[in-house]
């Protein structure tokens, strides 16, 4: 019996992230496709902090 090969199908991602891939090689580190910088630039612009809601200081949109 032969093994069926997987296809490799692109993920659903926002547009903005287009073209984004993450790989964990055999030492475990892992690496990507999009600098750090522009992936915590992307969640700070979408994603709330849901830690930083309850405090007043901070300036919410």
């Amino acid at each position: 019996m032969t093994k069926k090969k997987k296809k490799e199908e692109e993920p659903r991602v926002h547009e903005e992230l287009k073209g984004f891939k993450m790989e964990i090689n055999s030492f475990g580190e892992i690496s990507s496709s999009l600098p750090i910088e522009a992936i915590n630039a992307f969640l700070n612009k979408n994603v709330a902090d849901k830690k930083l809601q309850e405090r007043e200081d901070q300036i919410q949109d």
